[in-house]
């Protein structure tokens, strides 16, 4: 028995799924918090991933991939030191930045068809940007920028060559997936200068194992991925496939053969983990919206979704608009959460609770649309990330979606990715290996309600007026 271990380095914990590399069946697994925050020293995910795999998690392991979350800016000096904390996809202070660079190209559908995005306050591009016009101190200093996966890695192979992957690569801003090269001349546009970039590895390729690493010795390190590349390798998503993750963000996405390149912006044209594409829209604000529910109810989860589902759809007329933390789609960086339609009939906390994740599935819902307006096919909604444990999110969003929901069994796909990619470099095969799978996925049916997304788009708009 060979054995493969799978690392998702998310934006809250470090998680571990040791997999048997001949069949993907579950050996043991395990995980670490990390600090909450915009922004973390690149320390914090090692030392997670070190506690993670304490008490012979990795004993036996041959071969280990990380999956990580993406866009994070890792920027570091001459000697590799790191020059800053990461600032991660989630911190907006770089939204003025995007917005400038989108201008100095000639808009959007420059963008598009420079690298199949348009970047917005996420990308790696644009807080390079923000870092140069402010903190030129310490933009002076860096000499070479990583992703959060890239470093992991480049410290699981000793610090030696650094590497990414096409997928990851394609969320910076400055990637061609569709030409499969680096945008120097975006990076320069946006930093000034150029930076040392990692070498763009093949998908399978097999990297050497650092002995001194701290982590047992192990034969092969696997290239890795960012985090949705990851969840669909863990998958095996083909197309016609839309994933809906509700993570810490909330992300609609499918395997594509083709690029795509959307000049509004809402889908981004990234690159999988395989050698294909991954059109993918995603959203600031899912499951942490629907924990901010249950806390403002002073409830546990189960509790809010009992009340949830005791609402009738449409929370009579009650609307929330769910950019917690701004947001990316729609592009409203500075926005806040929107409570909208109160009456005296509509405010409780059943009424509430149903606002809460319609919001959050209405998102979620816009983005499965704007895929199908790109040509990626629409045969099957699978439904995975914590926010799919959620009873009135597995019951609600088929009327929300208007077509059935698949829910597979639970499990941190981001992390069996990873695993799926360690056993495929270990193998040398042309294809990543053909894994059983976890079993058949529920399905979840209700007849649509055309009126939750009526009103929700309604709000949507009236605050997009008032952005402008």
């Amino acid at each position: 028995m060979t054995l493969v271990a799978g690392v998702d380095s998310s934006t809250q914990a470090t998680k571990i799924m040791v997999r048997r590399a001949e069949d993907g069946a579950l050996v043991r697994q395990a995980q670490a918090p990390h600090p909450d925050g915009t922004e973390a020293d690149p320390e914090v995910w090692w030392r997670a991933l070190l506690t993670a795999s304490k008490d012979g998690l990795l004993d036996g392991v041959s071969a280990v991939a990380v999956a990580a979350q993406q866009h994070g800016m890792v920027a570091l000096d001459d000697d590799g030191r790191v020059v800053r904390p990461a600032l991660l996809w989630n911190d907006t202070r770089s939204a003025p930045a995007a917005a400038d660079l989108v201008t100095e190209l000639g808009g959007p559908q420059e963008w598009a068809r420079a690298i199949g995005s348009v970047p917005v306050a996420s990308f790696t591009i644009s807080k390079l940007r923000w870092l140069a016009e402010h903190e030129p101190h310490n933009a002076a200093r860096v000499s070479s920028v990583l992703l959060p996966h890239d470093w992991l890695t480049w410290r699981m192979t000793g610090n030696s060559e650094p590497v990414t992957d096409r997928g990851d690569a394609s969320g910076t801003g400055y990637y061609s997936p569709a030409g499969g090269n680096y945008r120097n001349d975006l990076l320069r546009m946006a930093f000034g200068r150029d930076l040392n970039l990692p070498r763009v590895a093949a998908p399978a390729e097999r990297l050497p194992a650092d002995p001194g690493n701290g982590l047992p010795p192990m034969d092969a390190v696997a290239v890795g991925t960012g985090d949705n590349m990851g969840a669909a390798l863990g998958l095996a998503a083909s197309p016609g496939d839309i994933v809906v993750s509700i993570g810490t963000s909330g992300t609609a996405f499918a395997t594509a053969e083709a690029p795509t390149a959307d000049p509004s912006g809402v889908v981004a044209g990234f690159a999988d983990a395989t050698g294909g594409y991954l059109p993918l829209v995603c959203t600031l604000n899912a499951a942490r919206v629907l924990t901010a529910g249950a806390t403002a109810l002073g409830v546990d989860q189960d509790t809010f979704d009992g009340l949830a589902l005791e609402a009738p759809a449409g929370a009579g007329g009650l609307t929330l608009l769910p950019y917690l933390d701004g947001e990316r789609t729609p592009n409203l960086p500075n926005a806040t959460g929107q409570l909208s339609g109160v009456t005296s009939e509509n405010l409780t906390p059943g009424h509430l609770a149903r606002a809460f994740v319609e919001g959050v599935l209405c998102g979620l819902a816009d983005a499965i649309e704007a895929l199908a307006d790109e040509g990626v096919p629409v045969r099957r909604v699978l439904l995975i990330g914590g926010g799919a444990r959620s009873a009135a999110v597995r019951s609600i969003a088929p009327q929300v979606f208007g077509r059935p929901v698949a829910v597979p069994e639970p499990s941190e796909y981001v992390a069996d990715g990873a695993a799926r990619q360690a056993a495929w470099a270990l193998s040398g095969t042309a294809e990543p290996p053909g894994w059983a799978g976890l079993g058949e996925p529920g399905v979840y049916e209700a007849d649509p309600v055309p009126a939750i997304r009526d009103q929700y788009a309604a709000a949507r708009s009236a605050m997009v007026d008032q952005s402008r």
